[in-house]
């Protein structure tokens, strides 16, 4: 086998040169009217756009509306009315306690604890409702037990419990926690009752 010595060889003609300029001129011509179908195409688009968005907006309305029946639906399997128990709570203070945080306990197991923010305490101050606790009991006697904790006269901890025992019967139960002031005691007071 002979080994041939390194040569140098010629350069390759230009792509031009190789296709031809009347090829290159059909690609060129070729890739216009490809660019122009494009454009025809997106043109097409936008104007057929404006019956798709008010599909889209009509599909976003179902969507809503077949979301909000998940959620009921969900409330119900969660919750049956036959062993559903909601707490409240509200909140009619002033001078003599700042609420921090909520323990609530049903049959001494504790159900929830809620800590509090400034703007959730003044919102409940101005006569906002907060669903404390949602959840499901069997039906019989139970006791619920909530400890209020926060600041009280004197500006020195404070905390209370409130207990309530109710009947839960086969119908959903409502209960509501209340804190007030009372100016003869110059104290909060801590309520429960059955709505």
């Amino acid at each position: 086998m002979r080994v041939q010595p390194f040569s140098t060889t010629p350069r390759r003609p230009s792509l031009l040169k190789a296709i031809g300029i009347t090829n290159c001129l059909m690609i060129v011509a070729l890739a216009v009217a490809i660019a122009l179908t494009v454009a025809s195409a997106t043109a097409r688009a936008q104007e057929a756009e404006q019956p798709l968005t008010a599909q889209i907006e009509d599909l976003k309305q179902a969507l809503i509306a077949l979301n909000r029946d998940l959620f009921i639906l969900e409330e119900d399997l969660l919750y049956p009315s036959g062993t559903q128990v909601a707490v409240y709570l509200s909140m009619d203070v002033g001078a003599y306690f700042k609420l921090d945080a909520v323990e609530l306990k049903i049959d001494d197991e504790t159900v929830t604890h809620y800590l509090y923010t400034q703007k959730q305490v003044s919102a409940l101050q101005r006569g906002g409702v907060q669903r404390l606790y949602m959840g499901n009991v069997t039906q019989g006697e139970h006791e619920l037990t909530a400890f209020f904790i926060g600041i009280g006269p004197e500006k020195r901890p404070y905390k209370r419990a409130v207990t309530l025992s109710f009947e839960k019967a086969d119908e959903p139960q409502a209960l509501e926690l209340s804190i007030t002031d009372s100016p003869a005691k110059q104290q909060p007071e801590f309520l429960a009752t059955v709505l």
